[in-house]
């Protein structure tokens, strides 16, 4: 009930804002013209288009200060599975002074370090409940394809959104998971209290297994893997395999777009037959491995209830039906749109998606910054082919965010094991979220402020003008 209720919350907020766009362009020297929109504002461009802005990279103590910042975030992101990427584009625009597009493109650089580096880390942590890879690869084969297709359909309409309507569906979406998030939070710190009460009252043993008589031990002693033998076990290159093929596949389409080739010759124009081709071919290479994904989850499901098991076939608490799937897949387009639109990679959306499907928060945490990986990277290299970023700049902070994301997992993890508590992910994830909100909230409101007194532009562009 409370998951459906989010969800009526985020569509009515996205549908109240979507409309006011028509609202606010159809003022036109302070009186209200009763029009749906005018045609020719449609095809005007936003006036003061920015210019790269790239500061030097010397020891200061913005860059210090940058520094913690950027450790803390990633740290925290990574852990949460967010990533960062909310307070990473305020502290590169505002502390070292880059410009929006790339600062967007430095904090992409500065992700995908983390997550691979927290990646590497969870690759080397046993499942904590049951014999099973940490890394749900199930619910990355589900989402992943969803997602980095939703992101270049969000990337594509992040052109003809106007920026004071991003940052109020940034202030929607960030408020409504954060506070989803904190209160999910705090049942789960009940929860842990009441099991942490009762398990005082059983004796166990040194490895934390309920004995009757604590003087003996089990007469099979439980096996003890080795950090080797963990990695190999939590390691599935085939799944890996049909990810990284889809994450090609994405990003020959993408560089195929972008290429100086086809700009210098203009063969690829915006809306263009070829331009279509290129965007529709996506869908194909996407739906194929969700579909099998699907088809797997669906069939081992109803086996197993056939057969009276109730056994989650996957980390997600949930049973795969066919309205279930499709409810997955509405999400995962939806949350990869919303992340291309607003530059956050869909693990704002994704990170509190798997958590609220019943996943532990170590398990979704794991997998969230999994799936990031790989559609950061993708935008990373896109940003690198379109030089949008200064590699200095960009290697040092990302060395930073590698360290970052290691240590986040490695301090978490040992202090869940001390606190027995595992909501502490779950309040990072929340935290981290809210601070996204106010950070980019603040400077979205501002600069949309400026852009009034301005008297910019702040309607909806065309969209094959605009690409």
């Amino acid at each position: 009930m409370a998951t459906k209720g989010f969800v009526i919350y985020l569509l009515a907020g996205f549908s109240v804002a979507i409309l006011s766009v028509f609202f606010v362009q159809n003022f036109k020297n302070g009186d209200f013209e009763p029009k749906l929109y005018q045609s020719s504002n449609l095809l005007q461009r936003p006036v003061g288009s920015e210019d790269k802005v790239w500061p030097e990279l010397e020891f200061s103590w913005r860059i210090v200060l940058a520094t913690v910042i950027g450790f803390l975030g990633s740290a925290c992101g990574t852990v949460g599975g967010v990533g960062g990427g909310g307070i990473f584009v305020p502290m590169l625009t505002l502390l070292l002074g880059f410009d929006t597009k790339s600062a967007a493109a430095i904090s992409k650089c500065m992700i995908m370090g983390a997550s691979a580096s927290s990646v590497w880390y969870n690759l080397r942590v046993p499942h904590p409940c049951r014999e099973a890879p940490i890394l749900d690869y199930d619910l990355a084969l589900l989402f992943q394809p969803m997602l980095m297709l939703g992101i270049t359909v969000g990337v594509s309409l992040s052109v003809v959104f106007p920026y004071w309507l991003i940052t109020v569906l940034i202030i929607i979406l960030f408020m409504g998971t954060s506070s989803r998030s904190f209160f999910k939070a705090i049942e789960m710190w009940k929860e842990e209290t009441v099991l942490k009460k009762s398990m005082k009252e059983v004796p166990v043993n040194s490895r934390g297994e309920l004995v009757i008589d604590t003087i003996y031990e089990p007469l099979v002693p439980k096996e003890e893997k080795t950090a080797l033998e963990i990695f190999k076990f939590n390691l599935n290159l085939k799944r890996i395999l049909v990810l990284f093929i889809v994450w090609f596949v994405f990003l020959l389409l993408q560089v195929f777009k972008a290429s100086e080739f086809l700009n210098i010759h203009n063969d690829l124009v915006a809306c263009t037959p070829l331009y279509w081709v290129l965007n529709l071919i996506q869908f194909p290479a996407a739906l194929a491995v969700f579909g099998y994904e699907c088809v797997k989850l669906y069939k081992e499901s109803k086996k197993r209830r056939l057969e009276g098991n109730r056994e989650s076939i996957c980390e997600a608490d949930i049973q795969w039906t066919a309205t279930n799937l499709i409810f997955c897949a509405l999400c995962g387009i939806l949350g990869g749109t919303v992340g291309g639109l607003l530059g956050s990679g869909g693990g704002f959306i994704l990170g509190p998606l798997l958590l609220e499907i019943g996943v532990i928060p170590q398990v979704a945490s794991a997998t969230a910054t999994f799936v990031m990986m790989f559609s950061s990277s993708l935008s990373v290299v896109e940003f690198y082919l379109l030089k949008r970023f200064p590699i200095p700049y960009a290697l040092y902070l990302m060395s930073v965010s590698i360290v970052a994301g290691f240590w986040g997992q490695c301090f978490i993890r040992k202090l869940i094991a001390i606190l027995k508590r595992a909501s502490i992910i779950v309040f990072i994830l929340s935290g981290v979220i809210f601070a996204s909100a106010l950070t980019m909230g603040v400077i979205g409101i501002e600069k949309s402020i400026r852009m009034i007194h301005n008297h910019e532009f702040m309607g909806f562009l065309d969209f094959c003008s605009s690409q």
